[in-house]
């Protein structure tokens, strides 16, 4: 990629798709069907492992990230509730890479050569610290290269007393079974990424594959799904507990509405009756003697004058 594509692309990514008035690119929406939600969200598998030996290619949906900016801009406004759509996207595509695992794990099994459960226990342990070592490796290399030397060297000397133990398990492994079968690179599946582990790999490619961007690349995968999971499930309930506060406001409104109508009823109930025992006579003369104490007043008036 050039210098004015990267530029380009880094203005999309602050600006969003209206950043020079360019209306055709705005003629699809981060809402559109055919945009990566997950892509939006910054954890597209395709990606995430692009480049390396599980690339996935091309996404079938859209991915571009002015899109991603106009999204970010309308997530602070509002809320879009795209985790669904990436957590349901990531779910599908962990449950098929975990399917392949246990195949492979089934491979293994057919193919490599049986032993006891005391000696798989013991080949299970020294697996166990290569794991330990790769990842210790593959953090002292990353803090070294952000210059952070001390903490790396730390990290080199907590190496150095797991490789002991791991000689410790070895040596363990090795007097437990025959020679010519000790030889055999014992292999596993790397629970992460799916990979091949061997039990006599060394350092070098421990290192590789802990640190490699296939196996980080997956564990961000997996740390973005349960973030994702957590953030659905609460979003769902604040959704269930704002749809229960108005289903008992709109319950109270209607209590109440329901009982100024039945007082309202009583009280013309009660009028009309109170008219209909007084009768129309009754009305006249009410309204007869209105008018004679009305005249009488007058009178009483003009005498005193």
């Amino acid at each position: 990629m050039s210098a004015q594509a990267q530029m380009r692309a880094l203005l999309d990514q602050l600006m969003g798709t209206a950043r020079d008035g360019d209306e055709t690119r705005q003629r699809v929406k981060f809402t559109d069907d055919r945009v990566c939600k997950s892509h939006l969200l910054d954890c597209c598998p395709h990606d995430i492992l692009a480049g390396t030996r599980m690339d996935l290619g091309e996404c079938t949906k859209i991915h571009d990230l002015a899109l991603r900016a106009d999204y970010e801009i309308a997530s602070k406004e509002r809320d879009l509730f795209f985790e669904l759509d990436a957590m349901d996207h990531l779910e599908s595509f962990i449950a098929e890479c975990d399917r392949r695992t246990e195949l492979a794990k089934k491979r293994l099994a057919e193919t490599q050569e049986e032993i006891s459960a005391e000696v798989s226990a013991k080949a299970e342990k020294v697996h166990e610290l290569n794991e330990e070592i790769g990842k210790l490796l593959a953090k002292a290399e990353q803090l070294g290269a952000e210059g952070n030397v001390d903490e790396s060297q730390k990290i080199l000397m907590e190496v150095e007393k797991v490789r002991a133990k791991k000689k410790e398990a070895e040596e363990e492994y090795r007097n437990s079974m025959p020679a010519s079968s000790f030889q055999q690179q014992k292999l596993r599946v790397c629970e992460v990424c799916s990979a091949y582990l061997g039990l006599h790999d060394n350092d070098r490619r421990l290192a590789d594959h802990f640190g490699g961007k296939l196996h980080l690349g997956f564990i961000q995968i997996r740390e973005k799904l349960d973030q994702l999971r957590k953030t659905v499930a609460e979003k769902q309930e604040k959704r269930n507990q704002d749809r229960l506060r108005r289903r008992e406001e709109r319950e109270r409104e209607e209590r109440l509405s329901r009982r100024f109508s039945r007082e309202r009823s009583l009280r013309e109930e009660s009028w009309e009756y109170g008219r209909s025992e007084r009768g129309p006579t009754d009305w006249r003369l009410e309204s007869s003697n209105g008018k004679t104490a009305s005249r009488r007043s007058e009178e009483k008036e003009a005498g005193e004058i």
